[in-house]
């Protein structure tokens, strides 16, 4: 991830396991990421900024889209990410991303990108609006800025006749809110952009519905990242019984009451820089 400064620490960590998650889940929101970032126009030739690069997996995916005359620059903080990102793109052969390792507050380039954006990364930041109008100023007039963040109320919602999966998914979001992220990023993103001096975006609501271990892994995997995070809050695990048992014991909720579950909302936000 990156912060400015007096960000809110990352609640998920920077593990090995936490990384494998983020490449997993990178695959789940792969189609959603993509279809977004090509409705906000985001195609060949294009210089694009991913901010909070994380293991790389958006940034590899805008420099698919902008193809070999295109350029992707991602940032990110945290050095063993960075290792791991830049690891992944030699793998997979990409010649048109690179990475560097920065504070948002310092990024700075010596010509305008044409689009700008991020995914589950605001959600960290104390000031997303500042954050987001620093960075219109890096992006061409009639460029892009396109980001998407997490939003846990339909999590909420869907599990409230699910009370061991209501109760891991309300641990989950208390975590990240003692950690000072905030876990309904993506419902503010209409009011963030407008907030960065950004016309009013266009918008998307993504709800990932999934049946067994594939939902069961998902949130899982996310409250096992937050463990640290957990503890450090002082949060209760005592509704959530033998943490052992615990994915083995939402399996067979989710069996019980016959019907799908979900782990995220995605909110996708897009506008244009207006031209000076």
């Amino acid at each position: 991830m990156i912060t400015n400064g007096s960000a809110s620490l990352y609640a998920l960590g920077s593990t090995d396991a936490e990384h494998e998650r983020l490449i997993r889940q990178a695959a789940r929101l792969a189609p959603y990421s993509e279809r977004f970032f090509r409705e906000a126009g985001i195609s060949a030739g294009q210089r694009v900024l991913d901010i909070g690069s994380g293991v790389g997996d958006v940034a590899m995916l805008a420099a698919r889209l902008v193809g070999p005359s295109g350029e992707v620059l991602g940032v990110e903080r945290d050095g063993r990410s960075i290792a791991r990102a830049r690891a992944r793109v030699d793998e997979a052969g990409l010649r048109n991303v690179s990475f560097t390792q920065s504070d948002v507050s310092e990024i700075s380039g010596d010509r305008p990108f044409d689009a700008t954006v991020g995914r589950y990364i605001l959600m960290y930041l104390p000031e997303p609006a500042g954050v987001l109008r620093s960075l219109s100023r890096l992006v061409r007039p009639g460029g892009v800025l396109a980001f998407q963040d997490a939003t846990w109320a339909p999590v909420l919602a869907l599990s409230a006749q699910r009370p061991l999966w209501s109760a891991c998914a309300s641990l989950i979001v208390e975590a990240f809110r003692c950690s000072g992220a905030d876990p309904e990023m993506g419902m503010a993103l209409y009011r963030t952009f407008q907030e960065a001096g950004l016309a009013a975006p266009r918008m998307h609501l993504d709800v990932l519905l999934e049946t067994g271990p594939a939902a069961v892994r998902e949130i899982h995997d996310i409250f096992r990242s937050l463990l640290p995070q957990i503890a450090r809050s002082g949060l209760k695990l005592g509704p959530l019984g033998d943490l052992d048992t615990l994915p083995a014991r939402l399996e067979a909720e989710l069996a019980a009451f016959k019907g799908p579950a979900t782990w995220l909302g995605l909110v996708g936000a897009w506008a244009r820089k207006e031209a000076n």
